[in-house]
């Protein structure tokens, strides 16, 4: 009980850190693609979501209830070479849930995973109050709890939750790293600025091997972690949009009018293993 206690007063130290730091501007080393061969993509280039590739973090006929107060639904579009995940307000419910906000999450368990390489999304940002979004992997096995990460960790290539914030950290996203759930291990590793997300595309990514993950955007490194010992088993890919009912960190999705929320819209994500 006593490392639970310690481990969340860590975590929630890392936060405040965050909060009160500055985003920085991407400046390290450049990705460089020669060194990698493309595994997985999907470029959203049909009139539906593959089904083959993708699956609903909940279920596609009832929706998933969550803590957090939003519900997980089909609330996605694939059209003109995009992929829209909506953030919708029903009043009469969605699938027989009840009055309230849904929003979808999809992920690759059980139909692609993979152990190192680099892993990238394209994509424009929802813009509204308390909207979540992010592209990140993950493992079935997370909750083990044994003080390390190598055996399945979270990591969060990208999350953005700062839309209510003043610039500069209007404009960023972050990356994290977790492990060990039933322990709250892990915390954010990066902070990086990114030029207008909400209205222009950017890619987001991380290069993961067997000693570090490296952060990307648009290419080029903005931070890297070996936090909890690297992950070296196989993660799959999940993209999210979550809300968030916190207005001093998050945001609250209640303050928006329903047009005032736009669409997470992808062009693709693709992963590459090294050559």
């Amino acid at each position: 009980m006593i490392n639970r206690i310690v481990a969340w007063l860590l975590s929630a130290l890392n936060v405040v850190l965050v909060w009160v730091s500055w985003p920085v501007v991407p400046a390290g080393q450049k990705l460089n693609l020669d060194n990698f061969t493309l595994t997985w993509s999907d470029e959203f280039d049909g009139d539906s979501l593959d089904r083959e590739k993708w699956s609903l973090r909940g279920s596609s006929s009832y929706p998933m209830p969550r803590v957090d107060g939003f519900w997980c639904y089909e609330t996605t579009d694939v059209r003109d070479g995009m992929l829209y995940i909506s953030s919708v307000y029903a009043e009469e419910g969605l699938g027989g849930g009840p009055t309230g906000y849904y929003t979808s999450g999809l992920h690759t368990s059980g139909t692609f995973s993979q152990t190192f390489g680099y892993f990238e999304v394209r994509a424009k940002l929802p813009k509204g109050d308390g909207l979540w979004s992010a592209f990140w992997l993950q493992s079935d096995n997370i909750a083990n709890v044994d003080g390390s990460g190598r055996d399945g960790s979270e990591i969060d290539i990208y999350e953005s939750f700062y839309y209510t914030q003043c610039w500069p950290k209007k404009d960023s996203v972050s990356a994290a790293i977790y492990f060990d759930y039933g322990a709250l291990q892990g915390h954010g590793v990066c902070w990086g600025q990114v030029k207008n997300p909400y209205d222009t595309f950017h890619t987001y990514g991380v290069e993961w091997n067997e000693n570090e993950y490296i952060f990307y955007i648009d290419g080029t490194e903005y931070g890297r972690s070996t936090l909890g010992g690297v992950c070296q088993t196989e993660l799959f890919l999940i993209l999210s949009v979550e809300h968030t009912f916190n207005a001093w960190w998050g945001g609250d999705i209640r303050n928006n009018k329903p047009s005032d929320m736009t669409d997470f819209v992808v062009d693709y994500v693709r992963v590459y293993q090294y050559k």
